[in-house]
């Protein structure tokens, strides 16, 4: 007698799609780990505890951090007197912490440290700080750009701390300065990190899913018959992709300088060496990812293992800083970060071959030992 549902035949239906789902290497990634790695990331970044801590500036005048200054400064009279924090130096910056404590909320640490004006705006244009206090004639002016949220917050926090009176804050808009200094927009510290982001992104899909894609349809198996050196054909794959990188790059940039005013500020040739060390450092880690394997799935957990961390940690979307202490000087060492600061200090710092040399260097470097690791692994079929 038939059965409309044949219950042992749809269970072992379920079962087979069930082994084949889970073998893939790729759908175990993209649906179990990658929104841990996610979560972890931005966790770090943005949740990890409930306390913030938010540097800020303070332009140094004469005498005006000194205790025995003749002349009265608010914010070195302020620190000195009601700092919870002992004064201290560390690395030559004179800094000072204040704790506004709240049990429900969390505590709000701010540390002032002492910048000169030149400093204070490499550190905005970082992501290091939001915000500049500048001490004149008594009055305590607040640099900042109003359109970013968390700066318009400290402002309002420091403004009570500094100018109350009394219960009642009211918000000097003369107090406020907001900054049109070239380079201390968020589109300014954006643009530069997608350019290496997108770079990043073709080299590793671009050569190393088509190389795998390749091998997996048995197209570079008919190459081992063919006089062809795997070095060359590996070059050449390079060479376009590089170039393609190159005009998707130049393409992102004149859209920004028409649509967001974005211009280069720093030395051009530098911007074109920093740029062709990233492009060889993605490249030698895209071969590296494709020597090997033949199956797509595997290919795009092992893509995926490499680009996804360096997205979320390498600071492209906002300052790697909001990041623990103890990871920065590990997520500075990852190439991506070095590539999008080392492009960024040309951009909005104005800077030269003396800023990207050493990450120049140290990108290039690792690109060729990847490379060569690649080839000494690489195989037709």
């Amino acid at each position: 007698m038939n059965s409309i549902i044949r219950y042992k035949q749809m269970w072992q239906l379920i079962v087979a799609n069930f082994k084949e789902i889970i073998r893939e290497p790729g759908v175990l990634f993209w649906g179990i780990l990658f929104p841990i790695l996610m979560s972890v990331g931005l966790g770090l970044a943005f949740t990890n505890k409930q306390n913030i801590t938010r540097k800020v500036a303070v332009i140094k005048e004469s005498n005006a951090w000194k205790p025995e200054a003749d002349s009265i400064h608010i914010i070195s009279d302020f620190l000195h007197h009601k700092t919870i924090i002992t004064p201290a130096t560390a690395n030559t910056e004179t800094s000072y912490s204040y704790i506004i404590k709240n049990d429900k909320l969390g505590n709000t640490t701010f540390i002032f440290i002492e910048k000169s004006w030149q400093e204070a705006m490499v550190w905005l244009k970082r992501g290091y700080i939001t915000l500049v206090m500048e001490e004149k004639n008594n009055i305590i002016y607040y640099h900042f750009d109003p359109s970013n949220a968390d700066a318009k917050l400290t402002y309002i926090q420091l403004s009570g701390i500094f100018g109350k009176k009394d219960n009642n804050v009211k918000v000097n808009e003369d107090e406020i300065k907001p900054l049109t200094l070239k380079g201390t927009r968020y589109i300014d510290f954006l643009i530069p990190g997608l350019i290496a982001m997108g770079i990043m992104m073709s080299a590793m899909w671009g050569l190393s899913y088509t190389v795998i894609e390749r091998r997996s349809r048995k197209l570079l198996r008919r190459m081992v018959a063919t006089p062809m050196k795997k070095s060359h054909f590996l070059i050449a794959l390079i060479a376009v992709r590089v170039a393609m990188n190159f005009v998707e790059a130049s393409l992102l940039f004149v859209f920004a300088h028409f649509a967001f005013g974005i211009n280069i500020q720093g030395n051009i040739a530098a911007l074109l060496v920093v740029l062709i060390a990233g492009n060889i450092a993605f490249a030698g880690l895209a071969i590296l990812a494709s020597c090997n394997t033949s199956k797509t799935e595997i290919g795009n957990g092992l893509i995926n293992v490499v680009v996804m961390p360096m997205m979320i940690l390498s600071g492209v979307f906002f300052s790697y800083h909001n990041f623990p202490d103890w990871s920065i000087s590990v997520i500075q060492k990852l190439p991506l970060t070095m590539l999008a600061d080392g492009m960024r200090s040309i951009f909005i710092e104005g800077g030269g071959f003396a800023e990207i040399a050493m990450p120049s260097l140290i990108l290039t470097a690792t690109g060729v030992f990847f490379f060569g690791l690649g080839l000494k692994l690489f195989k037709w079929h």
